[in-house]
């Protein structure tokens, strides 16, 4: 058997598919982290319209809470206009409206109604 010479440009092509890869793996990563992220945000938001639910408003101190929860997240600039602050009666609608900045880069809205219960 004869042995054959290598080539540059195979060795080339697979280091080239090598940093392909890497390249869209870093980006699959920091893009499910923020994924991952955004569905943390919707269960806190989940989390607090089951309390409104039964006070039938955000109450001062689930708001603190909710500020607190949210910026261990990474949201800035929270926005929570639109909110049911004040008390409602059974059956009235009752609405969690969340908006910032998560990572003080990406926009993101958060939208829950529900019905007062209490």
């Amino acid at each position: 058997m004869k042995k054959e010479s290598g080539s540059v440009g195979n060795l080339m092509v697979t280091g080239l598919c090598v940093l392909a890869m890497t390249a869209l793996m870093i980006c699959y990563v920091g893009n499910a982290r923020l994924v991952y992220r955004k569905a943390e945000v919707s269960q806190v938001a989940r989390k607090y319209i089951l309390r409104m639910e039964t006070t039938g408003e955000l109450t001062d101190a689930d708001r603190i809470y909710l500020i607190q929860e949210l910026e261990a997240l990474g949201v800035t600039g929270l926005d929570l206009s639109g909110t049911t602050m004040d008390r409602v009666h059974y059956g009235e609608p009752i609405v969690l409206m969340l908006s910032g900045k998560l990572e003080g880069e990406y926009d993101i809205r958060e939208k829950r109604v529900s019905t007062a219960k209490n």
